[in-house]
């Protein structure tokens, strides 16, 4: 990345695609989404490697901060979608005492 504005401009291309993602997913589109995540984890390998000698000012650090919150709301609303098992237990953990809820699931108590 050359410039600040080509940061923003690749997360906000990560975005989008997170964005699609999710329209994938609750539309059933499981073919789809395969497809965008092929195209996704390439944009997410080229930030690491320019995300490493960044260095930005307090507004562009809230920024980032915005964008990767989205980024990753998407991420766990897609995973919520496609395991809703795993979504459910989450849930269960969130709500309960984990330990309380790993005993109910043993059969001890």
């Amino acid at each position: 990345m050359k410039t600040t504005e080509d940061y923003f401009a690749h997360y906000e291309a990560i975005a989008k695609l997170s964005s699609r993602m999710l329209v994938a997913a609750r539309e059933g589109e499981w073919s789809d989404l395969k497809t965008t995540q092929g195209t996704y984890r390439e944009m997410i390998e080229q930030l690491k490697e320019a995300d490493s000698g960044s260095s930005l000012d307090e507004n562009a650090r809230a920024r980032k901060l915005d964008l990767v919150k989205k980024i990753l709301a998407d991420d766990a609303a897609i995973r919520d979608l496609s395991s809703p098992s795993l979504a459910r237990l989450s849930a269960l953990f969130t709500v309960n005492n984990p330990a309380r809820v790993l005993k109910k699931m043993m059969g001890l108590r």
